[in-house]
Formats: C-alpha cells, structure tokens, sequence
C-alpha cells in the first residue's frame, strides 16, 4: 500500500535515516533562524509576524486533491519573508508547522524536521532571495510590488516542492518511485504556485497600501522614503 504524496509528509513517507537526517537540518535551520530574528524583531514587526503566522496556519489547514493520491497546500514562506523578513519568516512558518502537526495531525510528527525544512526553510529562503532580487523592481510602483511578491511565491512554492523530491530521493519509503513523485509533486506544486502567487501579491499590496512601513522588504529598501511616507 502507498502513502499519501503531499507537500505536509506523513509518517511513513521516509525512512528512518532520513527523517533524522532532516531533523538534524531543521534544528540547525531554526535555530539559526532564533538568533539572526532578534535583530528584525521590534514594535513593527512582532505583530506583523503574529498576523503573518496566523494567516499561514489558516490558509495551510486547506487542502486541495489535485490527483489521484496527491494533495498539496499554500505554504506562505515568500509571504512571511516579504512582510516580516526571512529570519522572522521562517520562524512563523515553522511554528505553524509544529502546531498542525502536534495539535492537527496534518504532517507527521517524525516528519516535521522534513515540512520544516521544505516549507519553512527552503520554501522562505527561497522566496526572499527572489523577492530581494527583485527589490529595485518591487519599490519603484505598485505594480512592481505585486509583480515581485507573485513571483517570489511561485518559485517559493516549486522550490520547496523540490526539496521534497530531494528527500524522497534520499530516502522515499511510500512506494512511488523518484521519477512518479517528482513529477506529481513539482507538477501539483507549479499549478498550486500560481494560486499562492495571486494570494500573496494581493495581501502584500494591501499591506503596501495601508502601511508600507510594515512590509519588511520595502522597509529594509529605502527606510527614509518609507517612513516619510507612513507620517
């Protein structure tokens, strides 16, 4: 019998070795993520951070059967790293993750080290690497924002969806070969980008709007023009 391919791995879906092996990873991650966030974290960001992990435990708990066996989800790491910068970002996610998979079952417990270095690492890196080279573009209008922010969650979304193939690769245990899952897998998660791309762009232009000064990634740009703008 096969497991379930989805982007939250189950138990199962790994061998032993492996799941220790990206154990090890995601408390390197996180634990790297606790001391970098301290310097991000003040008055602005601290709520923005508490409203970010909110809203990705919210829209993470919907998932959508797109094939026969495969499931996939938003994973909000480029929305996090966008609006409450990468190291915060990546805690928010992470924290999501430890929640649904301890108090949910979405995600299996020996394969939380595993969802947490897809989702919250790879996938937040990721999308704030995109959105960081695409910044020049992001603070020159609105629509370079909106542009910056849905690219930067489609490629979140594939990369963190490769991160999973990566894994299966090193240590697959549900029955599908390497080729079968990568193809469900990054496929599902290219269709799914598109979705996530459109939700992020339309919650971080709304922020933009309301208060750019909370947009980690257009504070970090040009704090003066941004702070005269919030006044």
């Amino acid at each position: 019998m096969t497991a379930t391919l989805a982007m939250h791995m189950s138990d199962g879906l790994l061998n032993a070795p492996t799941s220790l092996l990206f154990s090890g990873v995601a408390i390197a991650g996180v634990g790297l993520a606790l001391v970098r966030a301290r310097a991000d974290l003040d008055d602005r960001t601290a709520p923005m951070a508490g409203l970010v992990a909110a809203f990705v435990f919210a829209a993470q708990m919907i998932n959508f059967p797109v094939l026969p066996g495969v499931s996939g989800h938003l994973l909000g790491g480029a929305l996090a790293a966008i609006l409450a910068g990468p190291w915060v970002g990546a805690l928010c996610v992470s924290i999501v993750l430890v929640v649904q998979a301890l108090l949910f079952a979405d995600g299996g417990i020996t394969m939380l080290g595993a969802n947490i270095t897809n989702m919250a690492l790879i996938g937040t890196a990721t999308g704030y690497l995109v959105a960081l080279a695409l910044r020049r573009l992001a603070v020159r209008s609105r629509e370079g924002l909106l542009v910056t922010a849905f690219v930067a969650a489609f490629v979140n979304t594939v990369a963190a969806s490769c991160g999973f193939v990566l894994e299966y690769s090193i240590g697959g245990a549900a029955g599908y070969g390497t080729g079968t899952a990568a193809l469900a897998v990054i496929g599902v998660h290219c269709l799914i980008g598109i979705g996530e791309g459109v939700i992020t762009a339309a919650t971080v232009g709304a922020v933009a709007a309301a208060r750019p000064d909370l947009v980690h990634l257009l504070r970090t740009a040009r704090p003066r023009a941004v702070e005269e703008k919030a006044r």
